[in-house]
């Protein structure tokens, strides 16, 4: 008898699982489970099927939070609402319900641990909290947070590079990869659902991580960033000193719609450190820039070029200009200063592009101090105000460490002092920095069209790529991927000119840097260059209509009572695709469309009239694409 029961001990030890808490819409239930000495969350869906499973845990110099914890409690779930507006992204209105609870741990020493959950409709985000009330010094070595999907599991995941300058290529069940992956990972569940993991809401109190399954492919683990990066600069393991609370683990859940929709990553992260209310803030203007690198990577060298882009900028009613890289040796009739003044005579405001500089990047390009410290910043965001400059694009970071984050922050916090805008490049992914700081109106972290430059690989994968990044990269947060070339760079590109216009409303970015030569715009039949001219690039409202990763993608986007339908074909055949607009409210509507022509470089452009009941049948070239501009009658 003695036997039996010390057997149902050690099995109840073994095995203890939390009642369930469900997310508002009862879809998702996620459950605290204990086994073997490790602590799991384990989403489920309302039938019982488990769709991720997540071992939880991390090990600081004086502390093991990972094995033999002790689960106190778990809080009822609360129901609560995310409300708030963006100044731009996929949705302005944000108004977004979630579950609430907190469960509580013990270690094996005694030491408590808090993990907050918050579980939407879309998905599952969590948090270690450590209260610290003494202040001492935490220094973390190690996490042990990993995720295990079902076995049959698509994948789409980017080798890890500190610029996060991948494709994210498919990987099948019984092809799985193993190595270091970074966010955003994409999965394909059971029953036409899928996984996007990732993290938000990064502080300085840690460093940015990755995946690696290294050790078990079916396993993906959450890793510091490598000892090499920044030049070496910097220590790979953070430390914090008084309470702390790690970046949120965010597994967004469901219908590709849902992934692509979702805005979780910005619900979960902090709201804006603006001091006043965003609806009297007027610094802050999402907008249309040209943008002379793709074409002349040394185009801002000289005066006269930059006029050519000032020119296309004024005609076309966009509100920026950029000037890139090497505006410090411009010359052939004009400085820097004349090329701002003329900018503002034409009523375009101008970007400026640096170097971040220091000892943690091996590109020289000049300038490469007037970021690097606070000093450096509070002179030239000096200078550039009294020029009349609105923002700053920074470029060449090369590191995920916890000190390159402090110096992200550093510079986002000295250009709100100053009302200037910010846009990273050369940098890490988007983690709901552009909520908390909403002057961020972009980052890089893309495989864009500047990859025309560099090597032939864009040309024969772009129209895949662009079909893969609403999906993946463009989901978690503003994307500049310098969109829309009708033109040729270095390598030439094989999407259908369709395929690039329609690039303008399928991507989303709070400045959109239109990335071709002045002739290639005004070559443009006379609608399709009306409609680059009025292009929104906030958005109130997005829905995917259609598509799947890597093969095609169909969105429809709303900017007050306009809608726009953009459709990419990723593949190297024609494809039809079907159009029913139940967006659309009562009513008829004028709808103006961009159509694939009889050869890829041909824009034929027709007229309809249609309701939200009519049935529009697209017809895509191999690596085509169409667009769709409605307007109530």
């Amino acid at each position: 008898m003695k036997k039996h029961v010390l057997s149902l001990i050690f099995f109840l030890t073994a095995l203890c699982t939390s009642a369930g808490v469900k997310s508002p819409d009862g879809g998702l239930e996620t459950f605290v489970e204990q086994e073997g000495g490790r602590t799991y969350l384990v989403l489920k869906d309302s039938a019982g099927l488990e769709l991720v499973r997540t071992r939880t845990g991390f090990t600081t110099a004086g502390e093991d939070f990972s094995a033999g914890l002790r689960l106190l409690s778990l809080t009822e779930g609360e129901t609560l609402i995310e409300s708030y507006t963006a100044l731009h992204g996929k949705c302005r209105q944000i108004r977004h319900p979630y579950t609430r609870c907190e469960a509580s741990l013990e270690s094996r020493s005694g030491s408590p641990l808090r993990i907050e959950m918050r579980l939407f409709n879309d998905g599952l985000a969590f948090r270690y909290l450590l209260d610290n009330k003494s202040g001492a010094r935490l220094e973390f070595t190690g996490e042990e947070t990993a995720y295990t999907l079902p076995s049959a599991s698509r994948r789409w995941l980017q080798q890890y590079v500190t610029s996060y300058e991948g494709d994210f290529t498919l990987q099948e069940d019984g092809a799985v990869r193993q190595g270091v992956w970074g966010y955003p990972a994409l999965f394909q569940l059971p029953g036409e659902r899928f996984a996007l993991i990732t993290e938000a809401g990064l502080t300085r109190s840690y460093c940015a991580t990755h995946l690696d399954n290294s050790a078990d492919a079916a396993v993906y683990r959450v890793v510091y960033p490598n000892a090499a990066e920044g030049n070496g600069q910097g220590a790979v393991t953070p430390v914090w000193e008084g309470a702390w609370s790690s970046p949120w683990r965010t597994v967004i859940v469901g219908t590709l719609a849902d992934i692509v929709a979702s805005t979780m990553v910005d619900d979960v992260s902090p709201a804006p450190i603006i001091n006043y209310p965003l609806s009297i803030v007027n610094w802050i203007t999402p907008g249309r820039a040209s943008w002379v690198y793709w074409a002349y990577n040394h185009g801002t060298k000289d005066f006269q070029t930059c006029r050519q882009y000032v020119d296309l900028a004024a005609e076309m009613g966009w509100e920026y200009v950029l000037f890139d890289w090497e505006w410090d040796a411009m010359t052939n009739g004009g400085r820097l200063e004349d090329a701002v003044k003329y900018a503002l005579s034409k009523g375009v405001k101008p970007w400026m592009w640096y170097n971040s500089g220091g000892t943690h990047t091996g590109v020289r390009a000049t300038p490469l101090d007037r970021m690097l410290t606070h000093e450096n910043r509070m002179e030239e965001f000096t200078r550039l105000k009294s020029l009349g400059v609105a923002g700053v694009k920074v470029d060449f970071f090369e590191s995920d460490k916890q000190q390159m984050i402090g110096y992200y922050l550093d510079i986002l916090e000295d250009a709100a002092d100053f009302e200037m805008m910010v846009n990273f490049h050369g940098c890490t992914l988007p983690r709901g920095w552009s909520r908390t700081y909403p002057h961020l109106m972009s980052q890089e972290a893309v495989y864009g069209a500047e990859q025309y430059n560099n090597a032939p690989y864009m040309t024969a994968n772009g129209a895949r790529i662009n079909c893969l990044l609403p999906y993946t990269r463009n989901v978690v947060g503003p994307m500049d991927y310098t969109p829309v070339t009708f033109t040729d760079s270095q390598h030439p590109h094989r999407t259908s000119n369709t395929h690039e216009l329609a690039l303008s409303v399928a991507f989303e970015s709070g400045v959109q840097h239109w990335a071709d030569r002045p002739e290639g715009f005004r070559s443009l039949p006379e609608e399709a260059r009306r409609h680059m001219a009025q292009v929104p690039v906030v958005w109130d409202e997005t829905r995917l209509l259609s598509g799947y990763p890597g093969e095609s993608f169909v969105v429809a986007r709303r900017s007050g009572e306009r809608w726009y339908v953009a459709g990419l074909n990723g593949e190297n055949e024609a494809r039809e695709m079907l159009i029913v607009p139940d967006f659309l409210p009562e009513g008829r509507f004028d709808v103006t469309v961009f159509a694939d022509g009889a050869s890829p470089k041909e824009i034929a452009v027709t007229h309809r009239n249609v309701s939200a009941r009519d049935l529009l049948v697209m017809h895509c070239l191999p690596r085509g694409g169409f667009l769709l501009s409605f307007v109530k009658q």
